[in-house]
């Protein structure tokens, strides 16, 4: 029925077709993994939001004239917490913890809220929760990262559009957080 010829083309056109169901298969596997390691960092980022009014609670008991931080850090909590898009997302978050900040200064300027138990737990929480974020960021940027090279390599930069993969934003920092981190912290005694 089929000749030398006609077998060796069916082989090469399934080994082809094979070809780009592996290329396929593993976008679809890094593509998941963002999803689920974006998903981790939303969970992380819904504790902190969660936290929040409890130290705006806290520092407002201590501190009833700093009434407009109180309501940046609320406003930017909010803001947070309707943003769905990682690069969204990352833009919001940014402006909350730069109102976190703020509010932490505050914080400095009453020594009995810093004495405050329940403000020391809260703030240490905070940190951790910084923490997971951070690390979780850096998780969530790696996938991203290897899913957009291998997205943009060859084969499959030959049909990922077709197939509808678009390229992964990173959830990186905003503007606020690259000046803070660029400063070294200043320690005093």
């Amino acid at each position: 029925m089929f000749g030398i010829g006609g077998l060796v083309l069916l082989g090469i056109l399934v080994l082809i077709g094979l070809w780009v169901l592996g290329v396929y298969n593993g976008l679809v596997s890094m593509r998941q993994r963002c999803k689920q390691s974006f998903a981790d960092i939303d969970v992380q980022l819904k504790q902190r939001q969660d936290l929040v009014p409890n130290l705006v609670e806290t520092v407002k008991g201590y501190a009833t004239h700093e009434r407009g931080t109180l309501e940046a850090v609320i406003k930017a909590r909010n803001t947070a917490i309707s943003a769905t898009a990682p690069a969204d997302k990352a833009v919001a978050e940014g402006q909350l913890t730069s109102a976190l900040r703020q509010l932490m200064v505050i914080a400095e300027a009453y020594p009995d809220l810093k004495a405050n138990q329940g403000f020391q737990q809260l703030q240490a929480e905070l940190g951790d929760l910084e923490n997971k974020i951070a690390a979780s960021r850096r998780f969530f940027n790696n996938s991203a990262s290897e899913y957009n090279a291998t997205r943009e390599s060859f084969p499959a930069v030959l049909f990922a559009n077709s197939f509808g993969f678009a390229a992964q934003d990173f959830f990186n920092l905003d503007e606020a957080e690259r000046k803070v981190a660029s400063v070294a912290p200043q320690v005093k005694f």
